[in-house]
């Protein structure tokens, strides 16, 4: 089946073009500065044939139209005519209450998400836009929605979810831990599962880790907790984001400031994290590099993040009562080898046997033979899951 899987940005749109029976991916592409100006980059990879062009593109619906002219066109294209595309994969951010697996779209699912808009104010508007571009330029072509909180809010125990709040506030608002990054969090602990023989008995805790990161605990292959809450705002230091703070401090800098909500939301979100702490960058390597010419405001943006990891790590094991296995995955999680140690020396407790070689190496397991909890470096593939998801509902109409 050939699957496009979408996912629409604020300003962009990024797509894949799958064929789910063969495995492999025969385009991709980015369509960025959407509203701006306009530009897409497309690669058809059975060909490598490459086009870019600057061009108009007002709103996601005459991006998602340009996007399947280059997918049939002669030149670039990797299907003959818009009907070989049997099914589109849209990637959500944030599901809310009403979402706990992935859903073919109908006016009724389309109404729920416009629920969802305050819940991820960013990221659901653009998804709408999306979906609705594909609805103009594909009609009658099924689509299906993949949320990223799925995979949480399926599993996830009430008294892990639940704020200790008034109940009646959260209950109205709904008001709950939500999670991240599920897509991801979903396919690698999977990807860990079969490394170990199966999910059933297995106690994994999975590392995302980019410019933004969560982590999550698995038992059994399923959630039982994860690091982002309510939004993505929560967890761990990330690029720009402030992750678990006290909460007093949010009125405590807005009195002293005067920033009003907006402004603080917006603060916390982008002015913070390795960004706010070194001064220098939100984008890891920069502080890394920073850090080995003696900046101090670098290193502790570092040693705050690894501090960090490594607690959640200790929680979720105490949670689970035990682990078997940790998964790096995502932006720095593949390729930051030299924080993967740190956070690994620290926990050599648990019984991890890590092994220097292995992981300079970017192998898929870095801990030695016999280690009694194991180390795994698995990229992640947040659009196989999105296609495959998509497929199996289309499936079974």
């Amino acid at each position: 089946m050939n699957v496009l899987v979408v996912n629409a940005g604020s300003s962009s749109l990024k797509y894949q073009l799958f064929d789910t029976t063969a495995g492999v991916v025969k385009a991709k592409g980015l369509c960025e500065r959407i509203g701006i100006d306009g530009k897409i980059k497309h690669t058809n990879l059975e060909t490598g044939a490459v086009y870019e062009k600057e061009t108009a593109m007002e709103n996601h619906t005459v991006a998602t139209k340009i996007v399947i002219d280059v997918l049939v066109s002669a030149e670039y294209g990797s299907v003959k005519s818009m009907d070989e595309i049997e099914a589109v994969g849209h990637r959500v951010v944030h599901g809310g209450a009403y979402f706990s697996e992935s859903v073919l779209v109908t006016d009724e699912v389309m109404a729920k998400l416009e629920l969802c808009r305050d819940l991820a104010p960013l990221h659901t508007p653009a998804h709408i836009m999306g979906i609705e571009g594909c609805t103009a330029a594909m009609p009658g072509t099924p689509q299906v929605l993949v949320f990223d909180t799925a995979f949480h809010t399926a599993t996830m125990p009430e008294h892990v979810y639940t704020y200790p709040l008034e109940y009646d506030l959260c209950q109205k608002y709904a008001i709950r831990r939500y999670g991240a990054h599920g897509t991801s969090h979903r396919y690698v602990s999977g990807e860990c599962a079969k490394l170990l023989g199966g999910a059933e008995g297995t106690k994994i805790v999975t590392c995302h880790l980019g410019n933004g990161s969560s982590i999550s605990a698995v038992k059994d292959g399923k959630i039982l907790d994860t690091s982002m809450g309510f939004t993505p705002l929560a967890g761990i230091e990330m690029g720009t984001r402030c992750g678990d703070i006290d909460p007093a401090i949010v009125p405590f800098i807005m009195d002293k400031t005067g920033m009003t909500p907006d402004e603080m939301n917006n603060y916390m979100n982008k002015k913070c994290g390795f960004l706010g702490v070194s001064g220098v960058s939100s984008d890891c390597r920069d502080v890394s590099n920073a850090a080995k010419e003696g900046n101090h405001r670098a290193q502790l943006a570092l040693d705050i993040v690894v501090y960090e990891i490594q607690k959640f790590i200790g929680a979720y094991t105490a949670a689970m009562g035990g682990l078997d296995a940790i998964v790096f995955t995502a932006g720095i999680g593949e390729n930051d080898k030299g924080l993967r140690a740190r956070v690994c020396e620290g926990l050599s407790f648990l019984g991890i046997d890590f092994d220097d070689d292995k992981n300079a190496a970017n192998e898929t397991e870095i801990t030695k033979a016999g280690s009694k909890v194991k180390v795994f470096m698995i990229p992640t593939n947040e659009e196989l899951v999105i296609a495959k998801d998509t497929e199996a509902i289309v499936k079974a109409l």
